[in-house]
């Protein structure tokens, strides 16, 4: 059974656990891939035409972005996993509320957040119009192309790098959670490269880095970065809203309700998984045995 864990979608990472100098080589990796990525994509733009393969490029360079740091983990997890311990990227430390009900309230969080992210946003100058061009594109094209990259590629491989494995990777060398889960949200921040969604980023970063130390979840951090990217994927499905800069814009001085409204809701939502106890000081983290012995 353990050997067959080792190769699993998530369990073969077990055994991999970063240290700070290693989060310099995933970086460097996802800018390799990132390379790597856009010259398959243009590659794929001249043979099938611009207007074509604009439409698939983001849906091919993602994934690949993640190709050389995901080759670079699972090498160094199956190296460790013949003699060392490894975490868990994906446990269930949900009790005592159970799975669904931390499910619930995540989700709930999350759309929270969003609503509190958009004052941080707001004091940033107008963004520039080709990056909002590039954001548009990630929402306003072919719909169930947009929904494939952006609520399911997205959270899977982002949730992945930074919170199982940055998180993680932290937690498990000793570094002290607050640190931890602020390194990972940094992390997810910088992966955006811009301010304008680097800052809901970290905020939102810090949200699922909690409830990831709390719980070892990965699913659940997963299901938050979906809930997110599809809440702002339908919005700009709808005609009313599709042009807004932010919540604030259109809710107007309603905004202001809504905002406290949030912060209360994240903050009943912290205080019940705070009642979850930790199965260890590094987090909510399952151990996994080495294959073969200590």
């Amino acid at each position: 059974m353990a050997r067959k864990g080792n190769f699993n979608l998530l369990g073969k990472y077990a055994w991999c656990i970063p240290s700070v100098a290693d989060m310099f080589i995933l970086l460097l990796l996802l800018l390799l891939g990132a390379l790597i990525g856009n010259v398959i994509s243009l590659i794929f733009v001249a043979a099938i035409g611009q207007e074509a393969g604009m439409e698939y490029a983001t849906l091919i360079s993602y994934p690949v972005m993640f190709i050389p740091p995901m080759i670079w983990a699972s090498s160094v997890s199956h190296r460790n996993s013949i003699n060392f311990k490894g975490l868990a990227l994906d446990s269930a430390n949900f009790a005592p509320h159970g799975g669904l009900i931390c499910a619930l309230m995540v989700m709930a969080a999350t759309l929270a957040a969003g609503i509190v992210g958009d004052l941080s946003t707001s004091v940033l100058p107008a963004m520039p119009e080709w990056l909002e061009n590039a954001l548009k594109s990630m929402t306003m094209g072919n719909f169930w192309l947009n929904l494939l990259c952006v609520s399911i590629f997205a959270p899977f491989f982002e949730e992945w790098l930074c919170r199982g494995m940055v998180e993680r990777g932290l937690l498990g060398r000793g570094v002290k959670p607050v640190w931890a889960i602020v390194i990972s949200a940094f992390f997810f921040a910088v992966i955006h490269m811009n301010p304008w969604q680097a800052i809901p980023a970290f905020l939102l970063g810090c949200l699922f880095g909690y409830i990831y130390y709390k719980t070892g979840s990965l699913k659940l951090t997963m299901l938050m970065h979906f809930t997110n990217n599809t809440a702002a994927l339908l919005l700009s499905r709808i005609d009313s809203l599709k042009d807004a800069e932010n919540w604030m814009e259109v809710l107007g001085p309603g905004y202001w309700y809504c905002f406290a409204a949030s912060v209360l809701l994240i903050a009943l939502v912290l205080v019940a998984f705070s009642r979850i106890p930790l199965k260890r000081p590094a987090g909510g983290f399952e151990v996994v045995q080495p294959l073969f012995g200590e």
